[in-house]
């Protein structure tokens, strides 16, 4: 058989730059190496991209501090046309092996906001991930809260702050309840999260919320578990069983997300009762269809004690680092990685050749 390349994607000019590299080391040691060659690109916070070893790649570590931010190795280009994507080693001017496929490992920024894939598609590469319109609607909360509440969805209530349009803290209140949360409206891995319990807080989480973007969102403080479900496939797909995080902080926060100490207890699967089980596979499915998802996503879930279910946010980069929910929810169903990670890149060829038909056939 003979090998295909796959391009990893890590890094980036991303507040996520470094646990891009944790999700990264785990996607290349769960690459099938029978089936395929790897190529580690790497993106500085500046945004030159470099071939990296592989093997030396694999830093072994599973928290933010073990992660090294310097990326070394040849800077190269990628020459669109003519089929698979061509790197040009830009130091020695040689051409390297062509990608037949590309696993972004990249969290946040334009890595999975749509742009990355818009310049894959443009380039003839297939890709894990949503399309670029997919891509661009999960990664701002506000456009995806707006096509859920379209589609009859539950989202966690919320109002839409700018720099021209400011809610006051009584008038947010007032609307959303006590305590608020507010976030920027495209960042992830709780980047830029607050919760606020004052005004003063208030205040103060909007001037760092607006550092990372023009749109933040306020929103209620759900009194609530924190279950995440996930889905793969193109035309057809499955949906995972559901987790459970439960922080031992007062929120799940980037802090407790990635610190080397554990702030949250992650159970798989969560216990919970039928019925609410069902709903969430019930609103993942739709959710799927209406935020136009393809190869992978997770969904975040509250749960209220009344049974009542939310969806708070999408993921179509969801994380693959030692504490990440993707990954788990599918390994307790006996799907290891390396099957998870080959799923997914076939999933993205196959993807790749139904969008370039010239004739769709009808079904039913």
């Amino acid at each position: 058989m003979i090998k295909k390349t796959v391009a990893v994607l890590c890094g980036g000019a991303s507040t996520e730059h470094k646990v891009s590299l944790l999700s990264a080391t785990n996607v290349v040691r769960a690459i099938d190496r029978s089936r395929y060659d790897i190529v580690v690109i790497g993106i500085r916070e500046s945004g030159e991209w470099y071939v990296l070893d592989a093997s030396s790649f694999l830093i072994g570590g599973s928290n933010l501090e073990s992660v090294r931010p310097a990326l070394e190795g040849a800077r190269v280009a990628v020459l669109p046309g003519g089929g698979p994507g061509q790197l040009l080693d830009l130091s020695t001017g040689l051409l390297l092996p062509k990608i037949d496929v590309v696993f972004p490992a990249l969290h946040g920024g334009a890595g999975e906001n749509g742009a990355l894939q818009g310049l894959l598609c443009c380039l003839g590469i297939p890709f894990v991930g949503a399309s670029v319109l997919g891509s661009a609607i999960c990664m701002d909360k506000d456009v995806t809260k707006t096509l859920l509440v379209a589609a009859g969805l539950p989202v966690v209530p919320y109002i839409l702050v700018t720099p021209d349009a400011i809610t006051t803290y009584d008038a947010a209140v007032q609307a959303l309840g006590w305590p608020l949360f507010v976030k920027p409206a495209c960042q992830g891995s709780s980047v830029g999260v607050q919760k606020v319990k004052s005004r003063g807080a208030y205040e103060s989480a909007l001037v760092k919320a607006f550092r990372y973007d023009r749109k933040v969102l306020v929103e209620s403080a759900i009194d609530g578990r924190e279950i995440e479900c996930a889905a793969t496939g193109y035309r057809e797909y499955v949906t995972s069983g559901c987790g459970e995080i439960t922080p031992h902080a007062d929120f799940y926060g980037y802090e407790a997300k990635y610190s080397v100490c554990s702030l949250a207890e992650i159970k798989v699967p969560a216990t919970l009762p039928p019925q609410v089980s069902e709903e969430i596979h019930r609103l993942t499915q739709i959710a799927w269809q209406v935020l136009e998802c393809s190869i992978m996503l997770r969904l975040d879930y509250f749960v209220t004690v009344d049974g009542d279910v939310y969806i708070n946010e999408a993921n179509t980069l969801p994380g693959f680092t030692d504490s990440s929910m993707f990954p788990k929810l599918w390994n307790v169903e006996g799907i290891s990685n390396e099957a998870l990670v080959s799923r997914l890149l076939v999933l993205a060829e196959e993807r790749f050749v139904d969008e370039h038909k010239r004739n769709y056939p009808r079904h039913g």
